[in-house]
């Protein structure tokens, strides 16, 4: 398994040398910023450290203080090869996805997923108060909140993400393909595990809100716009406000056929 991980995180970011040096090569102009972001780099890690902790910075938290953190948790291979599997995910998934760097360099999608995958190591460590304070960098820089708390796979494919709220409880497994201005979050009416459960394979559609500690089953689709209050089984089809079954879905796992036109019953 861990033969398995370093394979995939070097293939990766192989792809992406490739195409940064390629890139170089047609836009010159675009060369300095190359070598800081990619080329300079000895692997993803070192990589995505260096870039987030760029992207993040603000002057009372300033990018070496950030690249300090991010170093730490980017040394770990586990973590690297959740990062290798979402931007593989993206690529399998996005139509609009054509290289390995794009999800890298542009996609704040994956750019907040990792982020967010070093503030909730600092929270699983009790350090809340950094946890919390890279959250809320995260935020003002993607327009993406995922509270530190929240338990998310890998294999995520996250298109544009403007908006996507991720409460402190949820889980999200892996495989999962969420759309822009997702909630997954509380009613307001409930305290301690609150947040929605999203196992393998579920697909979510644009706007789609999901409140409450309910279950939305491996291999689901939640429709565009669907404010979902109650559990839905797995292959199950839910649409409408509130959300109601609507269908089943044909496949194993909607999130990475990316259809979201079904059949009603």
């Amino acid at each position: 398994m861990k033969s398995e991980t370093i394979l995939l995180a070097t293939k990766v970011w192989q792809n992406i040398l490739a195409e940064a040096q390629a890139t170089t090569s047609a836009e010159p102009v675009m060369e300095s910023y190359l070598k800081s972001t990619i080329t300079n780099h000895d692997n993803l890690g070192s990589a995505l450290s260096f870039h987030l902790s760029q992207k993040l910075a603000s002057a009372s938290f300033p990018a070496a203080m950030i690249r300090t953190i991010m170093d730490d948790t980017f040394k770990d291979p586990a973590i690297v090869d959740q990062a290798a599997r979402d931007i593989q995910a993206t690529m399998d998934r996005d139509s609009a996805c054509k290289l390995y760097s794009s999800p890298f360099l542009y996609f704040k999608g994956f750019l907040s997923l990792q982020a967010y995958r070093v503030a909730h190591q600092l929270w699983n460590q009790g350090r809340t108060s950094l946890a919390l304070l890279l959250q809320h960098r995260i935020s003002m820089t993607f327009a993406v909140d995922i509270h530190p708390g929240a338990k998310i796979g890998s294999g995520l494919m996250i298109d544009h993400a403007t908006g996507l709220v991720i409460g402190e409880t949820a889980v999200v497994e892996d495989s999962v393909s969420i759309m822009q201005s997702v909630t997954l979050g509380g009613t307001g009416k409930e305290a301690g595990d609150r947040h929605p459960k999203i196992r393998k394979g579920v697909l979510i559609g644009p706007g789609a809100k999901i409140l409450g500690n309910i279950e939305v089953g491996e291999g689901a689709m939640v429709a565009a716009a669907s404010v979902v209050l109650k559990d839905v089984h797995a292959h199950d089809v839910v649409a409408g406000v509130p959300a109601k079954r609507v269908g089943q879905v044909g496949f194993d796992q909607p999130s990475k056929i990316m259809d979201h036109y079904f059949k009603l019953d």
